[in-house]
C-alpha cells in the first residue's frame, strides 16, 4: 500500500476504533467506577506510550512552555472529554444521549475554528456539518424513546466533556507542530489524570472489578484506544483542518450502532439506516470543502 492510500484510509480506521470506545463503555460499567478505571486507563498508557516514545528515541518538549501545552491538551481531550462521558452515562445518561451531545462536537468545532485558528470554514463543509449532524441523530433516534427523567447533572457532565474535546483538539492544533507525536500522546494522558485522580479520590473507592470484562476492556482501552487511537488522532490534527476532522466524529454513532448489533444482538431500525448514509454523506460533503 502506498503512503498516499494509507493516508486516506486512515481517517476510516481513526473512526472505526473510536467507535468501538463505547462499545468498551458498556462492557465495564457494571464491574468498574467510571474516573477509577478510566484513571487506570490513562497510568497505564502513558507508561506504554513513554515506552514506545523512549525507544523510538522520540524527541520530548524542551521548554517548561512545552510540557504545559502537553498537560493542557491531555487534560482537555482525555481528562475532561473521556472522563466526563464516562462518568454522566454511570450516572443516568443513556449512551445514545451520550452519542447525540458529543456530536456537537464539529458545530462547536466549526464556530471556533474561525476565531481561535483562523481557519475559514465554508459553506460548502458547513453544509456537510449540518447533513452529518443529521444523520448522526438519525441513526440514534430510536434509542431515545426512553430517555424521560435524565439526570440534569449527567447532561451537564457530558456536554462539558464535548466542549473539552473541542477546545482540546483547538489548543492540540496549536501546538501539534512542536511535538512528536509519540511523546506528546504519553504527555496527554498524564495531562488526563491531572483531572480524573482528583475526581476519583474525591467521589469514589477505586473500585475497578477482577473479571475478563474489565481486563479484556482495559487491554483493548489501552492498546487499541490510548495508544492508537490517540495517535492517529494527533495525526489527523496535524495535518488537516480541525473542523474537517471533527465531521469524523459523526460516523461514530453509525459505526458503534453497527458494532452494537453485531456483538450485543441489537436490533437496527430501518431509519438508522437511512441515517448512517446521510451522516456518511455529510462526512463527505465537509471533508471536500
Amino acid at each position: 500500500m502506498t503512503e498516499s492510500r494509507a493516508a486516506k484510509f486512515i481517517p476510516w480506521l481513526f473512526v472505526l476504533l473510536w467507535a468501538s470506545g463505547f462499545i468498551v463503555a458498556r462492557l465495564v460499567r457494571p464491574y468498574a467506577e467510571p474516573e477509577s478505571f478510566v484513571s487506570l486507563r490513562f497510568a497505564l498508557s502513558a507508561v506504554v506510550l513513554f515506552v514506545i516514545a523512549t525507544i523510538g528515541g522520540a524527541h520530548w518538549p524542551r521548554t517548561a512552555r512545552g510540557w504545559i501545552n502537553g498537560l493542557i491538551a491531555g487534560a482537555l481531550m482525555q481528562g475532561v472529554y473521556v472522563g466526563s462521558v464516562f462518568w454522566s452515562v454511570k450516572n443516568g445518561l443513556p449512551p445514545a444521549l451520550a452519542a447525540l451531545i458529543s456530536g456537537l462536537q464539529p458545530l462547536l468545532t466549526g464556530m471556533l475554528a474561525t476565531p481561535l485558528l483562523g481557519e475559514r470554514v465554508g459553506r460548502t463543509r458547513w453544509i456537510g456539518i449540518a447533513i452529518g449532524f443529521a444523520g448522526a441523530v438519525l441513526v440514534i433516534a430510536p434509542n431515545l424513546s426512553g430517555t424521560t427523567a435524565v439526570p440534569p447533572i449527567a447532561v451537564a457532565a457530558c456536554t462539558f466533556g464535548m466542549v473539552g474535546i473541542t477546545l482540546g483538539t483547538i489548543w492540540q492544533k496549536r501546538i501539534g507542530g512542536l511535538a512528536d507525536l509519540r511523546s506528546g500522546a504519553s504527555l496527554q494522558f498524564v495531562g488526563g489524570l491531572l483531572v480524573t485522580v482528583p475526581l476519583m479520590l474525591a467521589t469514589e473507592h477505586g473500585h475497578v472489578g477482577n473479571n475478563i470484562n474489565v481486563w479484556a476492556g482495559l487491554a483493548w482501552a489501552v492498546l487499541g484506544l490510548s495508544v492508537v487511537t490517540t495517535m492517529l488522532l494527533l495525526w489527523l490534527i496535524k495535518g488537516g483542518a480541525v473542523a474537517k476532522i471533527a465531521s469524523l466524529f459523526y460516523l461514530v454513532p453509525p459505526v458503534t450502532a453497527l458494532m452494537a448489533f453485531v456483538l450485543f444482538g441489537e436490533a437496527l431500525a430501518p431509519i438508522q439506516f437511512v441515517g448512517m448514509a446521510v451522516a456518511a454523506a455529510g462526512v463527505a460533503i465537509a471533508n471536500r470543502g
